[in-house]
This record gives C-alpha cells, structure tokens and sequence, in this order.
C-alpha cells in the first residue's frame, strides 16, 4: 500500500521550521515521522501525518510549497540487521532507493521504516513477494 508523505521546502533562516509545524499544530496535526534534510539556503521537510490533504491546505495557506508523494512503509525488527534484509529485496529487484527515514514504534519492538523509491509500485511488489508487509497510512496512525 502506497503511504501519502508530505514534503515541504523551507527557506533556510530562523523560525521557519517553527512556523510550517505550528500551522499543522493549528490544524490539528499529527506528525507520525519526519525528516529533514538541508543545504545552505533551503531544507525538505517530509513527513507521515494524520491528513495528508489537510496538510498540505494548511501549509499552503501559509505560503509555504508543498508537495504530496507517494512512499512505502515496512515494519523492521529493531536489531542490528533488520534494514539490511528490506534493503536486500530491494537491491536484488534493481529498485533504487532515493532516501528512507525511520522511527520506532511506541511498544519499541520494532522500527518502522519509510523507504522513497524510483518506482513506488515496484518497490511495493518486491517487498510483497518477498513476505515483507507493507503498511498502510491506518497501520502507521495506531503504532
């Protein structure tokens, strides 16, 4: 299943970050994970929250770009080892993997990683048929 992450570009200065996650706070909100990646003059906010849609209104209602993709989400026994085998199936399908981001469930038995690949779909297949479950956006709100 297909995972709706949010990604929004920031100017790199002061207050911004606080206020792209203030107008979700206002919106009611909830951040499930995040990422951020930066260069000297702007960053990429991703995240998995609680209503994409609302989401991105609410960002864009600020002024800020927003963009709604697709990624994949996989539970990973939290052990040295457990990425290894996802990224494995993905490896041996020829599927390449833009960027991934993790963060471990609230029991604290298992991560659960977000993986953005080249071909969404595919990468979906491969991890299926390697018996590999992929979440759904139900799945990552209840963890």
């Amino acid at each position: 299943m297909k995972l709706k992450q949010i990604s929004v570009f920031l100017e790199n200065r002061k207050g911004r970050l606080k206020n792209a996650i203030h107008a979700l706070s206002e919106a009611g909100i909830n951040i499930r994970a995040l990422s951020i990646a930066d260069t000297s003059e702007f960053g990429i906010l991703r995240m998995i929250v609680s209503d994409p849609e609302l989401a991105r209104r609410a960002l864009e209602e600020r002024n800020f770009v927003v963009r709604v993709n697709d990624v994949i989400a996989v539970e990973v026994p939290d052990e040295p080892g457990g990425l290894d085998g996802i990224l494995g199936v993905l490896t041996d399908h020829d599927i390449n993997v833009e960027y991934i981001y993790a963060f471990v469930e609230k029991k604290g038995e298992k991560a659960v990683v977000v993986i953005r690949t080249e071909d969404v779909d595919e990468g979906i297949r491969a991890l299926e048929d390697a018996g590999i479950p992929v979440l759904s956006s139900d799945d990552i709100l209840i963890l």
